[in-house]
């Protein structure tokens, strides 16, 4: 490993603009593996965050939940290659800042590393199309070819430690000129250790934190992209 400079970023809501649980939920389902019940069981939390009333976090909380509820007994290869399809398919859909500094990153020899909540499985087929040095993602238990439902480790809250042991590993790199990027407020302990943060369409508690501690702060709406230097500004949630 000869290159000594680090970017650190989440995935989802910060590159891709979806979830990558959520799509792989989805096809799952579309495709029969998962019962189609299973829509059910998270469409009240669904609906209370795509009105506004409630959290995005409770709703993604749930889709995890039903993932690991049904992924037990489904074969690793069908999974896979569900997640194939997914990345096929939605490989381009990602926003304009991201792509753009994560290719003038790459250009300036950065060593690009990915931390995500969603599962290994896909994180990994998202990962290889945008050139990610390396990636990280919850890992699921395989026995036999299939999936026992328990996690071996999961990576969502647990960002911080990952980080510092790829650092602890990897003595070249330094996190005091490490860049991070992330988008809600489970990027925050990663986040805090890097010193080049950048809070990219921050939920509130991530905008809170950004605006205390003067982090950069980006917006992307449609297809503009806004670089907010003055934290002369109100939040509200």
């Amino acid at each position: 490993m000869n290159k000594t400079k680090l970017a650190v970023f989440d995935i989802d809501g910060t590159i891709f603009r979806s979830s990558l649980i959520i799509e792989l939920v989805n096809l799952l389902v579309e495709k029969q593996v998962f019962p189609k019940g299973l829509n059910k069981e998270i469409e009240e939390d669904y609906i209370a965050w795509a009105n506004r009333q409630g959290s995005y976090d409770n709703y993604i909380s749930k889709v995890v939940e039903a993932y690991i509820k049904y992924i037990k007994g489904t074969k690793e290869s069908v999974v896979r290659q569900t997640a194939r399809e997914i990345i096929e398919y939605q490989k381009n859909k990602v926003y304009i800042f991201t792509r753009e500094l994560l290719k003038r990153l790459k250009s300036e020899n950065y060593y690009l590393l990915a931390i995500s909540g969603a599962p290994e499985i896909i994180v990994a087929e998202f990962a290889k199309t945008l050139g990610f040095d390396k990636y990280y993602g919850a890992r699921y238990e395989v026995i036999s070819g299939k999936f026992s439902g328990q996690i071996v480790n999961d990576t969502a809250w647990n960002k911080h430690e990952i980080l510092s042991q790829f650092v602890k590993d990897n003595k070249q790199f330094n996190l005091k000129d490490a860049v991070g990027v992330g988008d809600s407020e489970i990027d925050i302990t990663f986040l805090d250790i890097v010193g080049n943060p950048i809070a990219f369409n921050p939920d509130f508690k991530l905008a809170t934190y950004a605006k205390k501690k003067k982090c950069r702060i980006v917006v992307e709406r449609k297809n503009v992209v806004y670089d907010i230097k003055d934290f002369d500004f109100e939040i509200t949630s």
